[in-house]
C-alpha cells in the first residue's frame, strides 16, 4: 500500500463521493479523514504533506466507503455539532440539525423573563436541545425524556462530557407520563413525518435514523395530538412550550394547540421555512 499524503487522501475521498453525487464531498471528506487520523481539520490545511501510516489509510477508506453507501458523516465519526457544542451521536438518536437550532433561538428570545428554573425536553434524543437550553440558561436545571432507553444512555454521555450532569436528568418514559411539577420551558421535537413522505426521504435518513424518532402516523400529526393536550398542567402561566413542526404542518398543529387552550405563534428557520410553534396558554 502507497503512502498517502493529507492532501492525496483528501482529494481521494472528495472524488469518490462526488462522482456518487453528494452534495458536500470536500466537507465529508474532511471531517472523515480528521476522525481517522485524530486530528484537527486545521492540520489537513497546515500539513498537506504529512502521510497517513498504514492503519490510517484503511480506516479512513473504510469510512469513505461508509459514507459511499450513505452512512451519515455523524454517524461514522460518531459526533455532530449543535449550537456550537460537540454531541455524541449513535444509530439510537436522531442527527442534530441546524433547522432545530430555530427552537434554542426562540425560547432564549421570547421568554417574558429573564431566566427559566426549570425546563423539560420531550423525546430528548441526544439530549441537544435539552442540553443547548440550558447553555443558554446557566441557573436553569432540566429533564429530558425519551421512550429509547439507548438514546437516554446518549444524553446523559453528553451531559457528562458537557460538564452538565448536575443540572440535567434524562429518564425513559412515553412523553408526559410520570412527570410532574411545573415548567417554565418546554421543548419538543417530536417524530413528525407522515407515512406516505417515507418514500421520499434519502437514504441517509431512511436506512440509518431510527424510525422511531421520524415517523407519526399517516398525517405526521400523531404525536402532537397526544402532547399538546397534556401540556396545561406542566407549563407554567408565564412559562412557554416551542415545538417543531413539519414545513407544512404549522396550520394543523396550531388548530389541535388552539383546542387545547393554546396561543400559538410561528417561526421559520434560516432558511426561511416553518419550523417553530411557541404555545402560550391562552
Amino acid at each position: 500500500m502507497s503512502a498517502l499524503s493529507l492532501r492525496s487522501a483528501v482529494k481521494f475521498g472528495e472524488n469518490s463521493l462526488a462522482a456518487l453525487g453528494f452534495d458536500t464531498p470536500r466537507l465529508d471528506a474532511e471531517l472523515i479523514l480528521s476522525w481517522a487520523l485524530n486530528i484537527d481539520r486545521i492540520a489537513i490545511i497546515l500539513l498537506p504533506e504529512k502521510e497517513l501510516t498504514s492503519d490510517e489509510h484503511v480506516r479512513f477508506t473504510q469510512a469513505i466507503t461508509r459514507r459511499a453507501q450513505c452512512e451519515p458523516v455523524a454517524y461514522i465519526i460518531g459526533k455532530k455539532e449543535f449550537w456550537s457544542m460537540s454531541f455524541i451521536v449513535t444509530l439510537d438518536t436522531l442527527i442534530p440539525r441546524p433547522d432545530s437550532e430555530t427552537l434554542i433561538d426562540v425560547a432564549s428570545r421570547k421568554l417574558t423573563f429573564d431566566h427559566p428554573k426549570n425546563i423539560l425536553d420531550l423525546g430528548t434524543g441526544s439530549g441537544c436541545l435539552l442540553l443547548a437550553a440550558l447553555q443558554e440558561f446557566p441557573n436553569a436545571y432540566g429533564i429530558g425524556v425519551d421512550q429509547s432507553a439507548a438514546a437516554v444512555a446518549v444524553a446523559g454521555r453528553n451531559a457528562v462530557l458537557l460538564d452538565m450532569a448536575d443540572r440535567a436528568q434524562f429518564r425513559t418514559g412515553d412523553w408526559l407520563k410520570d412527570i410532574e411539577g411545573q415548567f417554565e420551558l418546554i421543548l419538543c421535537n417530536p417524530p413528525y413525518i407522515a407515512e406516505s413522505e417515507r418514500q421520499n426521504l434519502s437514504r441517509d435518513v431512511a436506512d440509518y435514523e431510527p424510525e422511531s424518532a421520524l415517523f407519526a402516523g399517516t398525517d405526521g400529526l400523531d404525536h402532537y395530538r397526544i402532547i399538546i393536550p397534556q401540556l396545561s398542567g406542566l407549563l407554567s402561566d408565564n412559562g412557554i412550550a416551542v415545538f417543531e413542526i413539519g414545513y407544512n404542518q404549522a396550520k394543523r398543529v396550531e388548530e389541535i394547540a388552539f383546542e387545547a387552550g393554546f396561543h400559538a405563534t410561528l417561526y421559520q428557520d434560516i432558511g426561511r421555512r416553518d419550523r417553530a410553534l411557541l404555545l402560550k396558554k391562552a
